[in-house]
């Protein structure tokens, strides 16, 4: 199996906290992949360091074969750092970009707390995520040349939201939308940038037992019908066991298991750690 993503020696430090220690993980290609943990594990942030919304202290992120990811403690930091390997990567360049170049690689995400665009409807969400790949520039908007395309992005909109069965909402608020169809639409707009790699950050949050079951199947349709790997961060159990083909655990920031669903399942560890505890920060 090709390794799409490979995280060595992530560490965030925050001050004198250090959230994430030394992690060091993959996923393959076409896998669907979990991360979980008991509250401040560490989960949230390390997905923040593989989408750019935080430079890490500490570590290299590597996907599809290429380092887009770098990073060492310097300045005072230097000083302060309380993770292992401080000077593993001092002789690489640093390499931090910013969350919209991330995703312009193939990376999308979702957050623990939706993100929609509060003003826009259900249609225009996803249709300003396709924009992401549209290839006008300033002059070009400007004049109108670029008409072509954008009715192209239109046509792959609507295309999109039907498959998503969201298109006889397409002028809805976005946020006027009920919970579980907000957490689709926040899905269907990470998929409008086309990526390769879809993390999802607790997409089952506030989904009562059926809904959870019929997210199951949609994070596996989606995987298929849009050729995806899959990295969650999720606390409902049932899902987790059921769609994970392998399963990372998190506890104050560092790995304590990794592997398939029936081996965390009875992972002594782990059950001490984390199995039976609810929600996450």
């Amino acid at each position: 199996m090709k390794e799409l993503l490979r995280l060595e020696n992530v560490t965030m430090q925050f001050g004198g906290v250090v959230a994430v220690n030394n992690l060091s993980m993959t996923v393959g290609e076409g896998e669907i992949v979990a991360l979980i943990g008991p509250n401040g594990a560490g989960k949230t942030t390390a997905f923040n360091c593989i989408t750019g919304v935080y430079e890490p202290t500490n570590g290299k992120i590597i996907y599809d074969g290429n380092t887009i990811i770098v990073n060492h403690p310097s300045g005072k930091m230097k000083r302060a750092y309380a993770g292992y390997e401080a000077d593993m990567y001092l002789s690489e360049k640093t390499l931090n970009p910013t969350p919209d170049r991330i995703t312009e690689l193939g990376i999308a995400r979702t957050f623990q707390n939706i993100r929609l665009f509060r003003s826009m409807t259900v249609f225009q969400n996803v249709l300003t995520a396709m924009h992401l790949r549209a290839k006008e520039n300033v002059f070009s908007a400007v004049l109108r040349i670029s008409w072509k395309e954008e009715r192209q992005m239109e046509a792959e909109t609507e295309k999109l939201l039907r498959e998503q069965g969201l298109w006889e909402l397409r002028d809805e608020n976005a946020t006027s939308l009920p919970y579980g169809l907000q957490r689709r639409l926040e899905i269907a707009r990470a998929l409008a940038t086309r990526p390769h790699l879809l993390l999802l950050d607790e997409p089952a949050a506030g989904m009562n037992p059926q809904e959870t079951q019929e997210l199951a199947a949609f994070i596996r349709e989606i995987k298929e019908r849009y050729d995806l790997t899959v990295l969650m961060i999720e606390h409902h159990m049932d899902l987790v066991m059921t769609i994970s083909d392998r399963i990372y655990v998190l506890d104050f920031g560092s790995l304590i298991a990794q592997g398939h669903p029936e081996e965390i399942q009875s992972n002594q560890r782990v059950i001490d750690a984390y199995l039976g505890v609810a929600e996450d920060v």
